[in-house]
């Protein structure tokens, strides 16, 4: 959930270790760092509490230059966010590191150093590492072979980058669990967390495998693996540009990511729909003979990425009439589930390095499934690596925190999804699946649509300022994207959300219904609307204050208690979860700037989510 960058070049190195972390604030914004070696080959270590705005303030109090050197973003797991627990940590004779990740035997390891004579400044795990490097070196005599010895006695996840006064001409890297590439430049080289912080200075990059250590020097990079051998790593280029992470003219990424839904899904859905088909190939070679065999569909993900799933399991059973469970990714590692025969594993990820759906794929991959499809954004990533089919979404970086963009184009790869099932098992002939196509094709004009809808919603968002509660209803495929608009009211406005199916109220939550407590629910005109009617009734008797989105066609008005959003017309049930989760983004949004939080860097969270 940190962010790591390094680089080892002829030119001053600073300015790009700081461009880097600033690109990556999203995944660790409580303390930043920097450790480079200088001329004279002393290392100079600058930690500041607070965001990479706080560290380049410091540097124009106390500048320093270097030509190798590290870098970090922390966000906390072992020890309160404070300057010594700030990366990087050093130890002896000059020796600095910089950590992603959770040593689950920390403890141990701690302690027998502190028999050796070792003195902690911090509460860390990483400082544990960085000692125990050093160890290693006063006999093995080489920095690589400490790492690698090292390594060896780790248990937990980590991507860790090692520079040492007495070794100035390379840096040492290493994975397992937590993703770190490898940037190629031209007489220099680069190292970081995330692509995304090397793309001003490069395109080119080296993606390390599971147990991988590395030695980067300005000319070369050597790879070693777990066995020990030298290996070749392919180079992959990458094809997103420089300024794909910038703001551009919004004041938020959030809300620049909300307006970019309808091109994220447009570029997702092109290549893979033509001619009124879906091209199935996209998945992969083998897709066709996987999913005519797929009896059984199981789910897993996390957060956001869960709540797409959600809504993919009404259609799998509706239209592609094949049972599907959806798990929480966390829940399901420890849960001991049962496979049934021919069962399609698919786990779904923003990022690709999801710890506990990591964990779960591979799981999965020792429990007997039929296969496995990863649905992910990042095409390098762990995830993609690791799974038999693979359908890409196209969303481009998302930096701020509360996911957008990513969950609506998940949500349109889970249709072409519910699609290709279909072809397969009866529910859709050759007319059904140029219907439902279309209904894909039709998602970015009605997101276009819904968006427009921001100036209604932004003088909607004055009415929720000052709440503490709000509740969110929905029945369907629109309960989980009930769950979606609650989450994203609580992760940047901090409000308290909650989300209910409507036909629940009366088994608890309509006891909390008052008129401090407003209820918003989403209300496309499908074969469900006469009961959620009923439900808000329920609401609307007992005082609530309800705001409800609602197709121009389904009969609601405006009232004393009623505020009625109308969306955009004829939005079928296949197509209303990614269009009804629009306007929840917007409020979520415009609630946030009212009450003053962080839109993009709300408290206690990261974007990508690398530890257990």
């Amino acid at each position: 959930m940190c962010g790591i960058v390094g680089a080892v070049a002829e030119r001053d190195i600073v300015p790009i270790l700081m461009e880097g972390l600033k690109r990556l604030e999203y995944r660790g914004y409580d303390s930043a760092g920097l450790a480079v070696l200088n001329g004279t080959q002393h290392l100079t270590r600058l930690r500041t509490v607070g965001k990479v705005s706080t560290l380049d303030e410091a540097l124009v109090h106390s500048p320093t230059s270097g030509r190798i050197g590290i870098a970090h973003t922390r966000w906390a797991t072992h020890g309160v966010p404070s300057e010594r627990n700030a990366h990087p940590h050093v130890s002896r004779d000059g020796l600095a590191i910089v950590h992603n990740g959770i040593i689950e035997n920390h403890e141990e390891l701690h302690a027998d150093l502190e028999r050796r004579g070792y003195q902690f400044a911090s509460e860390t795990d990483t400082e544990v590492i960085a000692h125990r490097i050093h160890y290693h070196q006063q006999t093995l005599h080489d920095l690589l072979k400490a790492v690698r010895a090292t390594v060896a006695e780790l248990e937990g996840a980590y991507a860790l980058v090692v520079v040492s006064e007495h070794d100035p001409e390379r840096l040492i890297l290493a994975r397992e669990g937590c993703p770190v590439v490898v940037g190629l430049g031209v007489e220099e080289n680069f190292v970081a967390s995330d692509v995304a912080a090397l793309l001003p200075v490069t395109r080119r990059f080296i993606f390390l495998e599971e147990g991988d250590v590395a030695e980067v020097r300005r000319t070369t990079v050597r790879v070693i693996d777990r066995n020990g051998d030298s290996v070749e790593r392919p180079v992959r280029e990458s094809d997103l540009s420089a300024d794909a992470a910038e703001k551009g003219p919004y004041r938020h990424f959030m809300l620049k990511e909300i307006h970019e839904q309808p091109r994220a899904v447009a570029d997702t859905l092109q290549e893979r729909v033509a001619h009124g088909r879906l091209l199935e190939a996209a998945f992969g070679p083998a897709a066709a003979a996987v999913l005519s065999r797929t009896r059984h569909v199981h789910m897993v993900a996390c957060g956001t990425s869960f709540h797409a799933a959600a809504v993919a399991r009404y259609f799998i059973e509706q239209i592609c009439k094949l049972p599907c469970t959806v798990d929480i990714a966390s829940e399901y590692r420890y849960r001991s589930p049962l496979v049934p025969p021919d069962s399609l594993f698919v786990s779904i990820s923003q990022s690709g390095e999801t710890a506990d759906t990591l964990a779960a794929l591979r799981l999965a991959r020792q429990s007997g499934y039929l296969s496995s499809l990863a649905i992910c954004n990042v095409p390098e990533s762990s995830l993609v690596r690791e799974s038999e089919l693979v359908m890409l979404t196209r969303a481009g970086p998302e930096i701020g925190v509360a996911s957008t963009k990513a969950f609506t184009t998940q949500l349109a790869a889970l249709g072409m999804l519910v699609i290709a099932l279909a072809r397969h098992h009866g529910g859709a002939d050759a007319e059904r699946e140029r219907g439902l196509v279309a209904r894909l094709i039709e998602l970015p004009s009605l997101i276009e649509q819904t968006l427009a809808l921001g100036p209604v919603i932004q003088r909607l968002a004055e009415r929720f300022a000052d709440k503490h509660h709000a509740l969110f209803l929905g029945r369907g495929a629109l309960y989980p994207i009930a769950m979606e608009g609650a989450l994203k009211l609580k992760e940047i406005s901090y409000i308290h959300a909650e989300a209910y199916p409507a036909g629940e109220l009366k088994h608890g939550p309509l006891a909390l219904v008052d008129a401090d407590m407003p209820v918003v629910t989403v209300a496309p005109n499908n074969d469900l609307l006469e009961k959620l009617k009923s439900n808000l009734m329920e609401v609307r008797a007992r005082g609530g204050e309800l705001v409800v989105f609602a197709d121009p066609e389904a009969g609601f008005q405006s009232s004393d208690g009623v505020t009625v959003i109308e969306m955009p017309r004829h939005v079928t049930y296949f197509q209303a979860p990614a269009v009804y989760t629009v306007p929840l983004q917007l409020l979520a949004y415009h609630a946030a700037i009212l009450r003053g939080t962080d839109v993009d860097q709300p408290r206690n969270l990261a974007k990508s989510v690398t530890v257990e």
